[in-house]
C-alpha cells in the first residue's frame, strides 16, 4: 500500500507547489502598467509589466530582430537602454563588446519590464512588418532540408535587399503551448514581391523545424516578419568569395540570382558550397546552368565524405580545404577580394582564417544562431 501511495503523495505535493509558485508569481510579480519612452518620446506605450522587452514590442507591433526567437542564443535582439534596469546579466555578457556595455546595451529577451523604461531603437525597425501568407509549396530538396514557398496576401508585397531574413511564426502544436519565431534566410530573388522562400533544415528537437517538416502542409495560413539584416551584397568591384553549406545555401542563391536578374554580371563571383556526401547537394543544376550563362560566374561544389556509389568527380575535402586551394592556386590573387559565408559558426570561423591567410579582410556572414 505504501509502494502505491507514495508517487501518488509525491504527485498532489508537486501540484501543490506548482499551483504556489504560479500564484506567488502573479502577485509578487505584479508590476502593474508601466511606459516604454522609445527615441526621447517619439513614440511611448503604456503596457503590461512582467515580460521582457522583445516579446512586449512585437505585441505592439515593433519588431525587434531575434534570429532565435527570444531564447537569448543568439545576441541578435540588442536595444539601447537609456534608463536604469539593473546590471547586465551572465546570460547577456557572451554577446555584447566591452564597448556596448558601456553603452548600456542590452538583450531584449533577457529585461523584463519592472518600471517605466527608456530605450532607443533605430528608425528603421518601425517599417518592419508582419505578413500573413499561404503555403503555396512545401518541397523536399534533400532528406534533411524543404523548400517553403509563401504566397503574400496581407499585405501582398514585400520589399527586402537579397541576403537578409524573415521570422516564421510557429503555432502552438502538440507539447509546444506558446507561439514562437524562429529566423530564416530568404532564398527567393528580391524581384518577386508576392512570395518568400525559405530552406529549412531539420533540426532534431527544434520547434520550428519540426513543425515545418511534419506538421505544415500547403494551403496553411502562416505568418513572418520581418525583413531584418545587414547581410548583403556590398556595391564594390570586388571578387566575391562566397561559401555556405546545407540550408546556408538561402541567402547565397537569392544574392547570385538578385545580381544575374539587375546585370551585375562583371564581378567574378566564386560560389563554394560544401556537402557530406551527394545526397545532401541541391540545386547543382540551376547553379551549372547559370554558370553556363554568365561567364564571371564559377560554382564549386564539394564534398567531405563522398560514398562510392555517389560516383564523385568534383572537388573532395573539407570546404575549407577547397577555399584554400583555391585562393592559392586558381583564383587571381591581384584582384580585391571580399568574403559572404552562411552557415554554422564553427564552418565561418574556419573560413574566416582561410581569408586571413590570403589577406581577405572584408568579409560578411550570416551566422547560424
Amino acid at each position: 500500500m505504501e509502494i502505491i501511495l507514495a508517487p501518488i503523495v509525491v504527485s498532489v505535493i508537486s501540484s501543490v507547489l506548482a499551483l504556489i509558485i504560479v500564484v506567488v508569481d502573479g502577485v509578487v510579480n505584479n508590476y502593474g502598467e508601466v511606459e516604454i519612452d522609445i527615441n526621447d518620446s517619439k513614440r511611448k506605450l503604456k503596457v503590461k509589466g512582467g515580460t521582457p522587452i522583445l516579446q512586449t514590442l512585437s505585441s505592439q507591433g515593433i519588431f525587434v530582430p531575434s534570429a532565435c526567437g527570444g531564447r537569448g542564443s543568439c545576441g541578435a535582439c540588442k536595444v539601447k537602454v537609456l534608463s536604469d534596469v539593473g546590471p547586465h546579466l551572465p546570460t547577456e555578457l557572451p554577446y555584447l563588446s566591452k564597448e556596448e556595455i558601456k553603452e548600456n546595451i542590452r538583450l531584449a529577451c533577457q529585461i523584463k519590464l519592472k518600471k517605466d523604461i527608456k530605450i532607443y531603437l533605430p528608425e528603421e525597425l518601425f517599417n518592419i512588418r508582419k505578413f500573413k501568407g499561404i503555403v503555396e509549396s512545401l518541397k523536399d530538396v534533400t532528406y534533411d532540408i524543404k523548400e517553403l514557398r509563401i504566397r503574400l496576401v496581407e499585405p501582398n508585397e514585400v520589399n527586402f535587399k537579397a541576403g537578409q531574413y524573415v521570422q516564421l511564426v510557429i503555432p502552438p502544436y502538440e507539447n509546444i503551448k506558446e507561439t514562437t519565431q524562429r529566423a530564416y534566410s530568404i532564398s527567393s530573388s528580391p524581384s518577386d514581391k508576392n512570395h518568400i522562400e525559405l530552406l529549412i533544415r531539420l533540426v532534431p528537437g527544434g520547434i520550428a523545424t519540426t513543425y515545418v517538416h511534419k506538421y505544415m502542409k500547403e494551403g496553411d495560413v502562416v505568418e513572418v516578419v520581418g525583413p531584418f539584416g545587414d547581410f548583403y551584397m556590398r556595391d564594390t568591384n570586388a571578387d566575391m568569395i562566397m561559401v555556405a553549406g546545407g540550408s546556408g545555401m538561402a541567402p547565397i542563391k537569392s544574392i547570385i540570382f538578385d545580381m544575374w536578374e539587375r546585370g551585375i554580371t562583371n564581378r567574378n563571383v566564386w560560389y563554394f558550397f560544401g556537402a557530406r556526401s551527394k545526397r545532401d547537394l541541391y540545386y547543382l543544376e540551376i547553379f551549372q546552368e547559370l554558370e553556363k550563362k554568365w561567364p564571371n560566374f564559377h560554382f564549386i561544389p564539394a564534398l567531405s565524405e563522398p560514398l562510392p556509389e555517389d560516383d564523385w568527380t568534383g572537388e573532395i575535402g573539407l570546404i575549407t580545404n577547397v577555399l584554400d586551394k583555391y585562393l592559392q592556386n586558381i583564383i587571381p590573387a591581384e584582384n580585391p577580394k571580399e568574403g559572404y559565408l552562411c552557415g554554422s559558426p564553427g564552418m565561418i570561423n574556419a573560413c574566416v582564417q582561410v581569408f586571413d591567410k590570403h589577406g581577405v579582410k572584408d568579409v560578411y556572414y550570416d551566422k547560424f544562431a
